[in-house]
């Protein structure tokens, strides 16, 4: 039973692209490594943006400073 989690920021994912992506990780797998997509699990978690950090400072700070 595969278990994927994707963690993104949360701000601007779609609920259509959410589940595209649900979709497209599980048949991946099936397709990949012959998993079953009936027990393939994928959650997503969304991250905000002040509580994710890259280089040391949260992804909201460097999107104000444009980097």
């Amino acid at each position: 039973m595969p278990y994927v989690n994707i963690r993104i920021t949360r701000d601007g994912a779609t609920p259509q692209q959410k589940a595209r992506l649900i979709q497209g990780v599980t048949g991946l797998l099936a397709e990949t490594l012959g998993k079953n997509p009936a027990t393939t699990v994928v959650v997503i978690d969304e991250v905000d943006t002040d509580n994710w950090g890259i280089g040391g400072e949260t992804v909201t700070a460097r999107r104000l400073s444009g980097k």
